[in-house]
């Protein structure tokens, strides 16, 4: 292969992985052209082993071959792993030893949608490192060698894997909606050692994703788990994205439980094992988890949300379990440090069997706040961290006081809060308001809106004062 410069669409360079539409801003050129700029950089460092996984996207195959293209060319020995979870390619790099991974996914985003999230080194790569392999690619900054591919089964070892840390006490009845994802095939296997009734849903792999987006931080895409929980008066019911590593949860009721709930569920069983270790919570995530490691004598950090940041802040505070609003839940006391919606499913039923109440028993015992969930507003890639500046600018000159761990976060004298920051996933807008009581949640939401219409933004019809304050 004769390699030439290449210039990526900024826009699909993102914080945490290369995502993009296809055929309108990533195309075949782009996963030829980032296989040499990651072959390259890896080979800078003294590395040849590649590991390569792609999730069911109907765009995946044709990607995943370019970028091995492109990865041989540059003298890479890559193994492909085939179909499946993200978690999984995390799996197989550690298993292997490999040098680097890359996994051809757009996780949660539309069907028309696809990227690459990527380790080298034993270390995500994002931010910095993600513009560094655009400037490479620019410049045509490319080594060549003699590569070589190859095929490795890894589903067989990793579904061990994912069972070996887990025993149930007793039974549990258990949902399983796999959204047409890539986690349906694994999710047959592990059912089959698992104890109670298993029901399975959207099992099936397909890119289209005819059911419902296999995004479970939108309740609408729930309403197929949540009846389904109920109608077979199941235990729990659990939803997972596109490529795996997110996880959603219902309970016996047919309650939802956000990232946060099951994050400060989980936090139990690790603290009680690792008293006073420390766990981690995106910026997303209610005031309540933060209060809740502390009682249970743990130590809470915010972090940026993107699973990429939150790996690498999980290394270097040595955190058994971290966790976001979104589903991402990452274990690093048994399984390596990464987030996989399985190996969370199967740590949830193990602590649930343990216990001799119900799960909405167990949840419903957490404080509830008055919040509002994640709410999205459409806004341009190129505009999103601009606003969310600008956004900054007027509250410092106001005098504002705000938290910018990841945009603003702006804190109420009652407790309340609320946040407006970018997403580095899809070109949107993030806001989420908080408080104890459903005046504060006006004042939290008048303020965001505010905050929105002062930077030209129209606020969503969810923040306007009047709407009932929903709860946790």
């Amino acid at each position: 292969m004769r390699a030439q410069a290449h210039s990526f669409d900024p826009a699909i360079l993102r914080d945490y992985d290369i995502r993009g539409v296809v055929g309108r801003n990533l195309r075949i050129a782009d996963a030829v052209a980032l296989g040499l700029a990651f072959g390259s950089e890896l080979a800078a460092r003294g590395g040849r082993d590649v590991v390569v996984g792609r999730d069911g996207r109907m765009s995946s195959p044709d990607l995943a071959a370019a970028l091995i293209d492109g990865l041989t060319a540059t003298g890479m020995s890559v193994l492909r792993i085939g179909c499946g979870p993200t978690p999984m390619l995390h799996f197989a790099v550690a298993e292997l030893g490999a040098d680097g991974g890359i996994m051809v996914t757009a996780s949660h985003n539309p069907a028309d949608h696809n990227g690459f999230k990527m380790t080298m080194r034993g270390r995500p790569l994002f931010g910095p490192d993600i513009r560094a392999l655009g400037r490479r690619a620019a410049a045509g900054e490319f080594v060549s060698g003699e590569g070589s591919e190859g095929v490795y089964e890894i589903a067989d070892a990793y579904v061990a894997r994912l069972l070996r840390d887990v025993s149930l006490a007793r039974p549990l009845d258990a949902v399983w909606d796999c959204g047409s994802g890539a986690t349906g095939p694994l999710v047959r296997e592990l059912v089959k050692a698992l104890p109670g009734r298993h029901t399975l849903m959207f099992d099936a792999v397909d890119g289209a994703f005819p059911h419902h987006h296999p995004d479970p931080a939108v309740p609408e895409n729930l309403a197929h788990l949540v009846e389904a929980v109920r109608e077979t008066g199941a235990d729990v019911g659990f939803a997972f994205d596109g490529d795996g590593d997110r996880i959603g949860v219902v309970d016996d009721r047919g309650e939802i439980l956000w990232g946060d709930r099951l994050l400060a569920l989980l936090a139990e069983e690790v603290l009680a094992r690792r008293p006073g270790a420390t766990i981690l919570g995106d910026v997303k995530a209610s005031r309540m988890l933060f209060d809740r490691i502390r009682e249970l004598g743990g130590n809470p950090v915010m972090t940026r949300t993107g699973h990429s940041r939150i790996r690498a802040r999980m290394a270097e505070t040595g955190a058994p379990l971290a966790g976001e609003m979104s589903g991402h839940i990452f274990f690093a006391d048994g399984i390596a440090g990464c987030d996989d919606g399985l190996y969370a499913a199967l740590r949830l039923l193990q602590a649930l069997s343990r216990r001799g109440d119900r799960l909405s028993d167990w949840h419903g015992a957490l404080p509830r706040l008055c919040a509002t969930p994640e709410l999205r507003i459409p806004c341009d890639d190129d505009l999103k961290f601009g606003i969310v500046d600008a956004a900054a600018a007027a509250l410092d000159a106001a005098g504002v006081a705000y938290d910018d761990t990841d945009g603003v976060r702006v804190s109420g004298a009652d407790g309340g809060w609320w946040l407006l920051r970018a997403s580095n996933t899809q070109a949107e807008l993030v806001v989420r308001c908080e408080a104890e009581t459903p005046a504060g949640l006006a004042a939290a939401k008048a303020e965001a809106a505010e905050a929105l219409t002062g930077v030209g933004i129209a606020p969503p019809p969810a923040l306007a004062s009047h709407q009932q304050a929903g709860q946790e």
